[in-house]
């Protein structure tokens, strides 16, 4: 379920689209939910990125959520060339909704420097990666 359709809406404070997604804010955390089909390498996600710089700086440590209510691949390679554009960036995880999603995201896992990024639901996710954030 998109973030927008849940009672964390109201705790929105700014919101950013590009043709390949949507990125929400929250005070610490950006969630992402990228476009149905779409092919996510450093190229598409580079105004993403610079949406999150803009908002959070690059010193204030925070957390990026995918929420993966669609279907989409990732250049996997690329990853870590986008991790190291985002140098304050403290944690990171990834909401999976079917048995497919949760397969992708362990994959994209074992390309980050991060344990335990996959979550069932928005409001674990939210919860782990603010205290994620916090332990920093």
């Amino acid at each position: 379920m998109g973030i927008e359709h849940t009672p964390l809406a109201s705790k929105i404070i700014g919101k950013t689209s590009t043709e390949f997604g949507v990125t929400h804010f929250f005070r610490d955390i950006a969630v992402i939910e990228f476009n149905e089909g779409t092919h996510i390498d450093l190229k598409a996600v580079s105004p993403t990125i610079n949406s999150i710089k803009n908002y959070y700086g690059t010193s204030k440590p925070f957390g990026i959520i995918a929420n993966r209510i669609n279907s989409y691949s990732i250049s996997l390679l690329d990853l870590k060339n986008a991790r190291q554009k985002l140098p304050n960036l403290a944690a990171y995880g990834i909401v999976s909704y079917t048995d497919a999603t949760r397969m992708n995201a362990e994959i994209e896992s074992s390309f980050c420097q991060w344990n335990d990024i996959c979550f069932d639901n928005l409001y674990e996710s939210l919860n782990t990666i603010q205290q994620r954030i916090e332990n920093k």
